[in-house]
C-alpha cells in the first residue's frame, strides 16, 4: 500500500478551505496540490503567475480540441514551457540550486489561483480539470522511473503494489486498484480483473494515477466554489480572479492604445486581411452598405481606435464611408459620436475595444446589423460562405471550424481561420495578433512575413 509523507499543516486557511502547509517544501517536482500555499506574495506575482499558467492552459487545450496526441502536445508546448512555467526534475537541483524550489513554488501558487479564478461555473470547472489533467500527463511520463515512484510513495493511493510470489502469477509488474477506477483501460481491455480488481501494468498506471489527480481536482474545485464569497471583501484580488476566468472563455483585447496614429484612413482597405473575421464582416458591410447601425459602429470603431487610426483620421475614414450622404449630415449625426469615442466630447471617458467575451455577450445583432461574433452569431451556411470568401475551400479545415462552432468553442473557430490565412506566421506571433489590439507596426510585420 502506498503511504503519504505527513507533513506539519495548519486546519485554518480562508481562502483554499483545505489543509495548508506551514512551510512550503516540493522534494517532488509532480504535484497533487492538496495543500494549499500559505506564504504571502505580492498582488503582482499573484497576477503574473496565473497568466504565466492561463497561456499554457490555453495551449494544451486548443491541441486537446484538434485530437493532437499528448507526444505532439508535448513538442507543441516545449517553448512555452519553457517561457511561462519551467518545472525542473530534482537530477538539475546541482545546477539550479534554490531556481527548482522557485519554480515550484510559482507551479503551485499559479494552480491554486486559477482554481479561484475556474471554480465559479461548472462548464470552467470542467474545463480546468481537462487541460490540468493533461498538463500532468504530460509531466509524469517527462519523469524518470525514480522521481515517478518517489512521487507516487508521497500519495495516499487506495492500492497496492503487487507482491513478487503475485507478480510472478500475473507475469507482469502490476498495480491492484479497484477496476472502477480505471474504467478506460478496461474498455479498451489493458488490464487483468479479478475479484473486483484490476490488475494495471506499470506502463499503464499513469491512468490511473491520472483519474485521481482528475477526482480530487474536481472535489477541490467545488469547495473552492463554496467557499468563493469570503473573498468579496478583498477588492483588490477580485477584479484579477474576474479577468482570468473570462481570459480562460475567450481571448481578451488588451491594448492600450499605445500605437494611436500610426494608420491612416487610407491604409484599412489593406491590412482588413489581417482583421478578426467579426471585424472584417463590419468592414464589408460598410463598404457594400456605405453606413454601418449603431453597435457596429461602435464595434468597429473602436477596434480601428485599437490598432492606430487617431480621431483625424477616424473622422476622414467614416466620413468617406458614409458616402452617400451630405458633409451637413455626417457633422450633425456621426461626428460628434466618432469624437466621444476617442474620449473628446461628453464624459470624456477614453474606451477601449470591445473584448471578444463583449462581443459575446452583448446586444445581440438582429435584422440590419452587422456587429457580433460570426461563429456565434451567423448560421453555418453563412459562416462557410464567409470562409470560402477568404479563401478557405478545404472541406477538412471548414469541418474543424464548424466543429469548434457547435461546440461553442469560438475563439478556437477564430484562431483555426487566423491559422489558416497566416500560415507563416509562426505560432506566437499567431497568438498575438489575433489575442491583441496590435499597433499598425505589428500589423505590417505580419503583412510582410505573407507577401
Amino acid at each position: 500500500m502506498f503511504r503519504s509523507n505527513k507533513k506539519r499543516t495548519t486546519q485554518n486557511n480562508r481562502n483554499f478551505g483545505v489543509q495548508v502547509l506551514r512551510y512550503n517544501e516540493y522534494p517532488n517536482r509532480l504535484n497533487f496540490y492538496l495543500e494549499a500555499p500559505n506564504e504571502e506574495i505580492t498582488i503582482e506575482e499573484f497576477e503574473n503567475w496565473a497568466i504565466s499558467r492561463l497561456c499554457v492552459l490555453s495551449e494544451i487545450e486548443s491541441g486537446l480540441f484538434r485530437n493532437r496526441t499528448l507526444k505532439e502536445i508535448d513538442i507543441m508546448l516545449k517553448p512555452l514551457i519553457e517561457k511561462h512555467l519551467p518545472l525542473s526534475s530534482n537530477i538539475s537541483r546541482s545546477l539550479k540550486g534554490s531556481l527548482i524550489d522557485e519554480e515550484r513554488k510559482k507551479d503551485h501558487y499559479s494552480h491554486y489561483i486559477l482554481k479561484l479564478a475556474f471554480c465559479r461555473s461548472e462548464e470552467l470547472r470542467k474545463r480546468f480539470v481537462r487541460a490540468e489533467t493533461a498538463l500532468f500527463k504530460l509531466r509524469f511520463l517527462q519523469d524518470d522511473s525514480k522521481e515517478r515512484l518517489s512521487f507516487i510513495n508521497s500519495l495516499n493511493f487506495d492500492w497496492e503494489m503487487v507482491s513478487e510470489e503475485e507478480k510472478r502469477s500475473k507475469l507482469d509488474k502490476l498495480a491492484d486498484a479497484n477496476f472502477d477506477k480505471v474504467c478506460d483501460l478496461v474498455e479498451k481491455r489493458k488490464v487483468f480483473l479479478e475479484k473486483g480488481k484490476a490488475y494495471v501494468p506499470a506502463s499503464e498506471q499513469i491512468s490511473l494515477i491520472a483519474e485521481e489527480f482528475s477526482s480530487r481536482l474536481e472535489k477541490s474545485l467545488e469547495l473552492t466554489a463554496r467557499i468563493l464569497p469570503r473573498l468579496d471583501e478583498d477588492d483588490r484580488l477580485l477584479p484579477i480572479l474576474n479577468h482570468l476566468s473570462l481570459g480562460f472563455t475567450v481571448p481578451e483585447y488588451t491594448s492600450t492604445i499605445a500605437g494611436i496614429g500610426n494608420i491612416s484612413a487610407l491604409q484599412i482597405d489593406s491590412l482588413i486581411k489581417h482583421f478578426p473575421m467579426c471585424q472584417r464582416n463590419l468592414h464589408l458591410n460598410l463598404r457594400k452598405d456605405k453606413h454601418l447601425r449603431h453597435f457596429g459602429r461602435l464595434q468597429y470603431g473602436l477596434f480601428l481606435k485599437g490598432i492606430g487610426l487617431d480621431v483625424e483620421e477616424a473622422l476622414v475614414f467614416w466620413r468617406k464611408s458614409f458616402s452617400n450622404m451630405s458633409d451637413e449630415r455626417f457633422n450633425k449625426e456621426y461626428r460628434y459620436n466618432v469624437r466621444h469615442s476617442y474620449g473628446l466630447e461628453g464624459n470624456r471617458k477614453n474606451y477601449k475595444p470591445y473584448s471578444c467575451q463583449q462581443i459575446l455577450t452583448g446586444p445581440q445583432p438582429g435584422t440590419g446589423d452587422s456587429h457580433g461574433c460570426p461563429f456565434r452569431h451567423f448560421s453555418i451556411e453563412n459562416l462557410n460562405a464567409s470562409l470560402e470568401n477568404m479563401g478557405i475551400h478545404d472541406p477538412k479545415i471548414l469541418k474543424e471550424i464548424n466543429d469548434a462552432v457547435i461546440e461553442r468553442h469560438y475563439h478556437i473557430a477564430c484562431t483555426k481561420v487566423f491559422e489558416f490565412t497566416h500560415p507563416s506566421v509562426g505560432i506566437f506571433t499567431r497568438n498575438y495578433a489575433l489575442i491583441k489590439n496590435t499597433n499598425k507596426n505589428e500589423i505590417m510585420e505580419i503583412d510582410n512575413k505573407n507577401t
